[in-house]
């Protein structure tokens, strides 16, 4: 029901979203190209009809004026809700956004940026707090077979009987930190490549649910808001993916983390009713809703999808959009008229 009501909604908004950042691409400024994709999403997921609450956004409401996790979305949260929603018929969901992931490939003209969300029934999706993550993503032939609290070695001698590949012919993504330095070497001590990016994740998980992107697997240690969104994308399309919050600081050796306390960190994850700080969560507790949706529209061009192409009086898209419902992996590519355009370009 979910995607029969949002499914070609959900597709504007991350075509709105990525268009309005796309228009900042290299320009150096990755909180305007942030700040813009947010504004065209929430603007476009205003005019959906539909009760939506923000479980995983821009961060808590005092640090981010739109989007923010606890806002509500869409017609039916208006005032006057009353003189457009039919009690009956109204669609109440969870929603994971990312309007910019990867902001600073925006801002620099680097692949692989894009404008992405995730939505479920209410209660579908997991609250995760605003901390980092040990993520493992892996293709669906390895799912359960590999396993986050086993070694990088042992994984990628079970990623390489699941797929019928050496050792040698996997590639894992890695998020260039020196928190990975050592997972880094133990993947290339055991023969397998590394890919090393500087920021977004999100597409590098979801890349290990299709065959032909060359990546094998995620590992090591990200964000964990864009964990639960990698999740959905992943439950949909019967990958692997497992995440387990990372609340000491020492782990994840940042500037920020510095503020940080383990103690303070354990104790804001019971106050959100986690108990188990150390527990392995999969794609299904992450994304547990009967009806799971995803969608993404390329920024910047990308191993999945190219990014915004602008032209004189329009520009190109090109989304995706993953349903567990109808157990489909769409590629939408749309292009976007201006009024009374010269032209529509078509390569």
């Amino acid at each position: 029901m979910v995607e029969n009501t949002l499914g070609l909604e959900i597709i504007e908004v991350v075509e709105q979203a990525a268009i309005a950042s796309a228009r900042w691409m290299g320009k150096g400024e990755k909180n305007t190209a942030d700040q813009v994709a947010v504004e065209a999403m929430r603007e476009r997921m205003n005019r959906i009809y539909m009760r939506g609450r923000i479980v995983i956004g821009e961060g808590e409401r005092d640090e981010a004026p739109m989007l923010y996790i606890g806002e509500e979305v869409g017609i039916c949260t208006r005032e006057d809700a009353k003189a457009y929603c039919n009690p009956d018929e109204l669609v109440e969901i969870d929603i994971a956004v990312d309007p910019c992931e990867g902001t600073n490939l925006v801002a620099y003209g680097q692949p692989g940026s894009m404008a992405v969300l995730a939505i479920s029934e209410k209660g579908g999706l997991f609250a995760a707090p605003d901390f980092y993550m040990k993520k493992l993503a892996a293709p669906p032939a390895a799912k359960g077979k590999v396993d986050i609290n086993k070694s990088a070695t042992e994984n990628l001698k079970i990623l390489a009987e699941c797929l019928d590949r050496s050792i040698e012919e996997l590639v894992v993504v890695v998020m260039k930190r020196d928190r990975h330095n050592e997972l880094i070497k133990e993947i290339r001590n055991a023969g397998a490549r590394v890919a090393l990016i500087s920021d977004g994740d999100v597409s590098a998980a979801i890349s290990c649910g299709f065959a032909g992107t060359n990546i094998h697997a995620l590992m090591g240690i990200g964000a964990a808001p864009e964990g639960v969104i990698s999740a959905a994308a992943m439950r949909c399309l019967g990958g692997h993916f497992q995440g387990q919050l990372i609340y000491d600081p020492d782990a994840v050796k940042t500037p920020e983390s510095e503020k940080w306390t383990k103690e303070g960190n354990i104790k804001r994850l019971k106050e959100m009713g986690i108990t188990d700080p150390d527990k392995v969560y999969d794609a299904h507790e992450l994304a547990s809703g009967e009806t799971v949706l995803f969608a993404a529209c390329g920024i910047t061009s990308g191993n999945l999808m190219q990014g915004v192409r602008f032209f004189h009086g329009g520009a190109r898209t090109q989304s995706l959009v993953i349903s567990s419902q109808s157990k489909t992996a769409r590629f939408v590519d749309t292009i976007h008229m201006a009024e009374n355009p010269k032209y529509v370009q078509l390569r």
